[in-house]
């Protein structure tokens, strides 16, 4: 790779960072171009160098936030585990923690920008999907044996709407008890 190319693709993996810290801490309406190309130290002008569109720096910031949030839940995931915790509750312990909460600009996307979703353009649409379906997948993979795979709908979306119900109420006692009764709730009826 040339200096120019390595240079360039520098710029576009900082542009891609801003915009998926962006993306987890507002949501989609929270992607001004100008602002990410800003955070990144670009000048507003050569966005479109990288990028043919806003949505298409959009869908991969989405879908860059949702690998990266997974990749770091699955490596506390594994740390938890290797002390005797099963998955499933390592998956819930992480994902309902206070620190994931608190961090919405590395967390899991999904509580920003599920809302959104349904009115965007079709490539953040689908982007907003392969992201939903990978937490999906990483549920179900951590299932404990005789809950129906089904259930990993119904978990999914709790996870998500505690999320987004903690963050609103943020760090407040009632913000605390929804994460901790769900939590609860979810290792009750699953986690057996």
């Amino acid at each position: 790779m040339t200096l120019t190319g390595r240079k360039a693709s520098e710029s576009r993996e900082r542009i891609v960072d801003a915009a998926s810290r962006a993306l987890r801490r507002s949501g989609v309406r929270g992607v001004s171009v100008a602002d990410i190309m800003k955070e990144a130290g670009l000048t507003h002008g050569g966005f479109y160098a990288h990028f043919p569109s806003r949505d298409a720096l959009v869908s991969e910031a989405l879908v860059r936030a949702g690998s990266t949030s997974s990749d770091a839940i699955g490596d506390q995931m594994a740390l938890l585990v290797k002390s005797g915790m099963s998955p499933f509750r390592a998956f819930i312990e992480c994902y309902l923690s206070p620190d994931h909460v608190a961090d919405s600009e590395h967390g899991c996307p999904l509580p920003a920008v599920c809302q959104e979703a349904s009115r965007q353009v079709a490539e953040v649409g689908e982007a907003s999907r392969r992201v939903i379906h990978s937490l999906h997948k990483r549920v179900t993979s951590v299932l404990p044996k005789g809950v129906p795979r089904a259930s990993a709908w119904a978990i999914a979306s709790t996870l998500i709407g505690a999320v987004q119900l903690s963050r609103a109420l943020g760090e407040t006692p009632e913000g605390r008890a929804v994460l901790a009764s769900t939590k609860n709730e979810l290792l009750a009826r699953y986690g057996a």
